[in-house]
């Protein structure tokens, strides 16, 4: 009898300055396609307290659950009790120049910089085609993610193939 092995189950949060937007797009995203495997979180360094109501019109459109979408802080995830990371992906670039907390257990971590839809002025339709290609170019990444296989999603192998991800999709 042989049996499969069991996938690990991996830890990702996605970092952005105001935590409305792209964090929270990459959040949903991670967590309906990577159900099971990931867990996918988001947070911001100067978090905004509110979502962007098209990123949250978007994340339910993935069939995301609205109760799960709100700003929050990156010191939420410095606890003692907040969950253990595996990866930390900054989303924005202001959040990659910043200095991060030190986070338990040494995650890999990787900047996957995007565009930010919520700063783009205009009229309704030009702000919705920034939402979407940020949704996009978050999606492409992911799904990425998603195709590696555990081994290369361990250790320094893992920083190497986020960064990979990145590099890929610009």
């Amino acid at each position: 009898m042989t049996t499969t092995p069991v996938a690990h189950h991996y830890n990702v949060l996605f970092l952005c300055t105001g935590n409305s937007a792209r964090s929270i797009l990459a959040e949903a995203l991670l967590n309906t396609l990577g159900a099971g495997r990931f867990t996918a979180y988001s947070a911001g360094s100067h978090p905004g307290g509110q979502v962007q109501p098209i990123a949250a019109e978007l994340a339910r459109g993935l069939g995301y659950d609205a109760a799960r979408l709100r700003s929050k802080s990156w010191d939420e995830f410095t606890a003692p009790d907040a969950p253990r990371m595996d990866f930390i992906l900054t989303v924005c670039d202001s959040a990659a120049g910043e200095s991060c907390p030190l986070w338990p257990g040494h995650p890999a971590t990787a900047h996957w910089g995007v565009p930010d839809p919520a700063a783009v002025n205009g009229d309704e339709a030009s702000r919705r085609v920034a939402y979407r290609d940020a949704l996009l170019c978050l999606r492409r990444r992911i799904e990425l993610l998603l195709a590696l296989p555990d081994e290369k999603l361990r250790g320094l192998a893992a920083r190497v193939e986020l960064q990979a991800i990145a590099a890929a999709t610009h």
